[in-house]
């Protein structure tokens, strides 16, 4: 592959899978399934409340366990672009499923979610791993974050379709809000499977040279001990992940807590799903230039940067009064949302061994999952001690302040040494 020449063939359509699996990120992780679950599916209020909590928990949790065992699998047999057709799949059909389901049939809602959920997660694993396959490693930043640009643009056409159509039924042939909703499942899942198909063509895969010699899930539990001894000699990879699971916790945190943090300090619902659009609007752009300006002045720069912004974020929102402060909030996120995340994974792949990118980016997934817990509990502490909100944003400073010291700590490679 020519030094000059970036945006090829295949990064495209590796980024373009990223289009695809947002859709269900935004649509129906963010705002459909919480909606429908409350005020079709089941019984408003805690309830929902407490099934969504248990069944998103339970599907990281799985995510969590399996993710370093099925990038062992595939990296022993070169299957990873296998492992993520099939999963995404799965998950796609799962997500149209969703469609299908009657009122007041949550219990068939959650499994087909549980399904759906555990096809998006577990396709990413394998996603993640294909990085090192489009491009070469002084790429990385670049094409890393491309794809999470490209993903908040593609997750915010789809969300703004499905407004739309709750705005306007009767201009898609549609009755009620009902069929609005069913219809939005059906169209994430057939998104996911459209976008999934140039990938499937287009993106190639580097056949591992690792053989195993006993059964294959035996192999992976046995590589999955190993991969745990191997990182412990990887030091730049032990700090590294260290502080990412902090700070990317605090990330993580941010966006899912956005709206229910909103909603405390009273401000409509319809307000606050006009903000996440927002985020995900700036997102697409913004992250597009984070990751090119992290190709030119440095990986760790640019993490440095999008840390500060968080902090900023959470002053900010300490003393916000009106939705407009809000707004303003969302399009700070939107900025950086994206390029903490693509910057991250650009920074693991560099420090990884290279032939064994599915073993250490399932280790890598199971850190993030990890992160899910630990952004929720700091959460329910400060919400323990008190009552005011604004004591769940101070309880996530430090989480982003730590995180950014850790990083400090970490050595890159000569082809990122302008970090």
């Amino acid at each position: 592959m020519p030094k000059s020449k970036i945006l090829t063939k295949s990064v495209l359509t590796w980024a373009l899978y990223d289009w695809a699996n947002s859709a269900f990120a935004l649509s129906v992780l963010a705002v459909l399934f919480p909606l429908v679950l409350g005020n079709y599916w089941g019984d408003s209020g805690s309830a929902a409340t407490i099934r969504l909590g248990g069944i998103t928990f339970f599907a990281s949790l799985i995510v969590f366990l399996l993710s370093p065992v099925l990038g062992t699998i595939a990296d022993t047999g070169g299957y990873r672009k296998r492992f993520l057709v099939f999963f995404a799949i799965v998950g796609a059909l799962a997500t149209a499923g969703l469609g299908l389901v009657e009122k007041g049939e949550w219990p068939a809602a959650l499994a087909l979610y549980l399904v759906a959920s555990l096809g998006y997660y577990s396709s990413i694993v394998f996603y993640d791993s294909l990085l090192i396959d489009v491009t070469e490693p002084r790429n990385y930043s670049f094409v890393s974050t491309l794809g999470f640009s490209v993903g908040y643009l593609g997750g915010a056409v789809l969300l703004a379709i499905h407004l739309w159509m709750l705005k306007s039924p009767q201009t898609f042939g549609l009755e009620n809000a009902t069929e609005v909703f069913s219809y939005a499942f059906i169209s994430v899942g057939t998104w996911w499977l459209l976008f999934l198909l140039p990938l499937i063509f287009f993106v190639p895969e580097k056949h591992s040279s690792i053989e195993v010699s006993s059964h294959p899930v035996r192999a992976a539990y046995e590589e999955l001990r190993s991969t745990i001894r191997k990182i412990s000699h990887y030091r730049n990879v032990m700090i590294f992940l260290s502080g990412y699971w902090l700070y990317i916790g605090g990330v993580f945190t941010v966006i899912f807590m956005a709206a229910n943090y909103g909603q405390r300090l009273g401000f409509e619902d319809k307000d606050l799903v006009f903000a996440l659009l927002i985020a995900n609007l700036v997102g697409f752009p913004a992250t597009l230039v984070y990751g090119f300006l992290a190709h030119r002045f440095g990986a760790k720069k640019g993490l440095y940067f999008a840390l500060v912004a968080y902090v900023g974020a959470c002053l900010w929102g300490i003393q916000m009064t009106s939705i407009n402060e809000f707004y303003v909030m969302s399009v700070v996120i939107g900025m950086v949302q994206g390029g903490v995340q693509g910057l991250s994974r650009s920074v693991y792949a560099s420090l990884i061994p290279a032939d064994q990118p599915g073993e250490f980016f399932g280790f890598y997934s199971m850190t993030t999952k990890a992160a899910h817990v630990l952004g929720p509990a700091m959460v329910a502490i400060a919400a323990t001690l008190s009552d005011d909100p604004k004591w769940v944003l101070l309880a996530l400073m430090p989480m982003f302040l730590a995180g950014a010291v850790l990083l400090a700590l970490v050595r890159l490679p000569a082809t990122e040494s302008h970090s």
